[in-house]
């Protein structure tokens, strides 16, 4: 259920929106082509990572309505899926890599020429910390709270990134312009 996955996981897709200026999102296009699992991993296919990764990125991102258009990138380069084990003696965390690369549509340009990669650990529970997250959770709410950890790190760089670089314009661009503003 919905509300037992938002329970295991700190980033919800409806938390308030951060200022990315113009930034509306295009296309969301997540391969899995070159996806290594570790071994002793819970199995996950390239499937159900390029369905849960783009459902969480479209559910967190298509809610920015700015004038600009912006493409994701992203490959899932690898995971490891903690397994019901040893409680207390093997404990391992659930960890996913990533690659993620931002197009600017109208410049028809990456806006990262160098691939970004995130190394994106679960958020541990009270319970999981203890007894690992294979005790506590199913294997698709491992993958529903990776997938939102990536958002929410993929959306902390943006917001870097525009804040630091100019990335997504202002946000005038967006809103209505105040006719007595200097242009």
């Amino acid at each position: 259920s919905i509300s037992m996955l938002a329970a295991c996981t700190p980033a919800t897709p409806d938390e308030p929106l951060e200022d990315l200026g113009a930034f509306s999102l295009g296309h969301n296009i997540v391969v899995a082509s070159k996806m290594q699992e570790v071994p002793g991993s819970r199995d996950a296919t390239k499937e159900e990572w390029t369905e849960v990764m783009t459902s969480e990125m479209d559910a967190r991102f298509a809610r920015y309505e700015g004038s600009q258009l912006y493409h994701f990138g992203i490959s899932i380069e690898g995971f490891f899926l903690a397994p019901p084990g040893i409680p207390i003696v093997l404990s391992p965390k659930s960890v996913l890599a990533i690659n993620v690369t931002v197009w600017d549509d109208a410049a028809g340009a990456k806006l990262n020429p160098k691939v970004k990669t995130f190394t994106v650990f679960e958020t541990t529970s009270a319970n999981s910390f203890l007894v690992g997250s294979g005790h506590t959770r199913t294997k698709e709410e491992q993958l529903r709270g990776l997938a939102r950890n990536a958002v929410g790190q993929i959306e902390e760089w943006m917001l870097e990134q525009h804040k630091e670089n100019g990335w997504f314009g202002e946000a005038s661009d967006v809103a209505e312009v105040d006719p007595a503003a200097p242009s």
